[in-house]
């Protein structure tokens, strides 16, 4: 009797330790992934409920998830070191937490999933991408200047795809937070008046107002907001002072280059 009630409890501790592993995964993926507190909170809850865990206990920032359970002694933590922006990974967490909800999956399939959107979840080509970036710097500069000049229009979206590829691949170099940004920015400010002085572009301010848009953290900003509206103040204020300092990076760098070509 005393070995059968020991092997029931080995298997709770795993089944706790699963779920533990599970709502860990999938918060982690959801805050590198831009996602709001709220939403990953709810996330996990939901998840810990339909896995038998009535009484857990999260608490989620940008940098750190931590998950328990009352009344048991095991907590663990996870550290968060990259934040971007990928609602592809967002939306398959959502979904493959909906489908344990209604049992289509169960507890160990769900966590197998999780690893594999990890992992595997593809990217938009950088093609893709770049066109992406021309298209919305072209769009926005006739938004904002309400101009619509040709010539402005084409070299806005060139400049601001060649801000986007500056900013990606700085990324990958470098670690240094803010730093691609600055730098890219830069590189928008040089080449566009560059772009004027060669007679590509008509006016400089027009240009820049498009080409900078890639760069702008639109999203963080939003999430940051969205957080705050939702209760997590500290979680808002750190992401709206990260969208802040990501937003005195651009400026640093547009200013520099005025400094120096003007």
């Amino acid at each position: 009797m005393r070995d059968a009630q020991t092997i029931v409890a080995e298997m709770a501790s795993e089944r706790i330790q699963l779920v533990i592993d599970t709502c860990l995964l999938a918060g982690r993926i959801m805050i590198e992934s831009g996602s709001e507190m709220y939403r990953v909170e709810d996330t996990i809850t939901r998840i810990a409920h339909n896995a038998g865990v009535e009484n857990s206990v999260i608490y989620t920032t940008p940098t750190g998830l931590f998950f328990s359970v009352k009344g048991s002694a095991v907590s663990e933590l996870r550290q968060i070191n990259s934040r971007t922006i990928n609602l592809e990974k967002v939306q398959r967490v959502n979904t493959l937490s909906r489908k344990f909800a209604e049992k289509q999956i169960s507890l160990r399939e769900l966590h197998d999933a999780l690893e594999d959107v990890d992992q595997n979840t593809p990217l938009f080509p950088l093609w893709l991408q770049f066109l992406a970036s021309v298209v919305v710097s072209s769009t926005m500069m006739i938004l904002f200047s309400g101009v619509y000049d040709w010539n402005d229009l084409i070299i806005s979206g060139v400049i601001g795809g060649l801000g986007f590829l500056a900013n990606y691949y700085i990324n990958i170099w470098t670690r240094v937070k803010f730093l691609s940004e600055l730098v890219a920015a830069f590189l928008v400010g040089f080449i566009a008046y560059l772009a004027v002085q060669l007679h590509l572009g008509q006016n400089i301010n027009n240009v820049l107002i498009g080409a900078i848009m890639p760069l702008v953290p639109g999203v963080p900003l939003t999430n940051a907001l969205r957080d705050m509206f939702a209760g997590h103040l500290m979680t808002g204020t750190l992401r709206a002072l990260e969208a802040g300092m990501t937003a005195c990076a651009i400026g640093a760098g547009i200013g520099l280059a005025f400094r120096i070509f003007f």
